[in-house]
């Protein structure tokens, strides 16, 4: 009889071990995604975590870039003219 209910614990634990890990991994963030648009003189880099889009990073042609941020509603405003701290830092540039 013992035999059987250690086999029985054995089993159950890697059972419920294995499904926690695959929780885990389903829980992990994708890799943001980024979708570059060209219009007339801009370049709109589009970033994307999970399907959402967080920012969105613009480059006229004539200027430095700018990134717009998501507002409290539908609206898309600059990033130095937020309240939403997003970190964005310059590791390597070429």
């Amino acid at each position: 009889m013992r035999p059987y209910l250690f086999a029985l614990l054995i089993a159950l634990s890697t059972s419920v071990m294995t499904n926690t890990v695959l929780a885990e991994e389903a829980a992990l963030p994708v890799e943001p995604q980024i979708t570059i648009r060209h219009e007339e003189e801009k370049t709109f880099y589009e970033y994307r975590v999970n399907g959402i889009l967080k920012e969105i990073k613009v480059e006229p042609a004539i200027g430095p870039a700018y990134y717009l941020v998501p507002d409290d509603g539908n609206a898309w405003i600059r990033e130095d003219r937020s309240q939403v701290l997003v970190p964005s830092w310059v590791l390597f540039k070429w």
